[in-house]
């Protein structure tokens, strides 16, 4: 996440943001979020949000897994209905262990496929289990 150089170093999850009962978040909030399984592994950082402007909904967030740094990044388009946000813990749950997430249908940074696509959009949530 870019921070101004008026702003903290310091940075809380958007989990730990959440007051009770509270449902909005703002995308910058949640970007740069970690991703969890259920076995607590770490499967990566929210690294983008993206919206559906016909329903005005989130549709996907972009996960980036791997790498150091922020290179060699592999990223993942995961639906948002496949994530659920963790406030004890502080991060999002993704239901899927860390192999079967190398094997997700994932994409280079500098080549994002065509989210509008629909058979892309069905591939990637199947994969998940999202419908």
């Amino acid at each position: 996440m870019n921070h101004s150089s008026t702003e903290p170093n310091t940075r809380q999850s958007a989990a730990s943001n959440m007051q009770a009962g509270a449902a909005l978040l703002s995308a910058s909030t949640i970007t740069g979020d970690e991703v969890r399984n259920s076995q607590n592994e770490n499967l990566g950082k929210i690294q983008d949000v993206m919206l559906d402007t016909a329903d005005g909904k989130i549709r996907y967030v972009v996960l980036a897994s791997g790498g150091f740094l922020g290179m060699g990044d592999r990223l993942f388009a995961v639906p948002w209905k496949a994530l659920k946000l963790d406030k004890e813990n502080h991060c999002f749950r993704l239901d899927v262990d860390v192999e079967r997430l190398k094997n997700a249908p994932g994409f280079d940074k500098d080549e994002w496929p065509n989210m509008a696509d629909p058979t892309w959009n069905s591939t990637v949530e199947s994969y998940y289990d999202a419908r």
